[in-house]
């Protein structure tokens, strides 16, 4: 089972069930090397969803000290590609490893 990292919308229950039909289950973790930047969103069905007009985007900066926190969602391999559809074309998914040890996907600026 892959897991997916959230740092901002996916964490909320009415993203969850409307993107995967269920509330997802995660762990607190850790991503360091990463900054945070905010992105105007203006797909209206990911608008509707996530009812917010910015939504927070990985960016790698490759320092140590940088981190950015959030969960750590165990998913299906379905589920990942509902997931590839909620997010607009400015993010791309990549795998990575997180403070835990533990291997999964985030979403990152293109």
């Amino acid at each position: 089972m892959p897991y997916l990292f959230s740092y901002g919308t996916l964490q909320k229950e009415q993203v969850q069930t409307q993107t995967f039909g269920r509330l997802l289950k995660g762990d607190k973790d850790v991503l360091t090397g990463y900054t945070l930047k905010m992105l105007e969103i203006t797909d209206p069905e990911v608008l509707r969803k996530s009812n917010q007009k910015y939504h927070p985007i990985l960016t790698f900066s490759g320092h140590v000290e940088d981190h950015v926190e959030g969960i750590l969602f165990e998913i299906t391999d379905d589920e990942i590609l509902l997931a590839d559809a909620y997010e607009v074309d400015d993010y791309k998914r990549i795998e990575t490893i997180f403070k835990s040890g533990r291997r999964g996907f985030i979403y990152v600026a293109r």
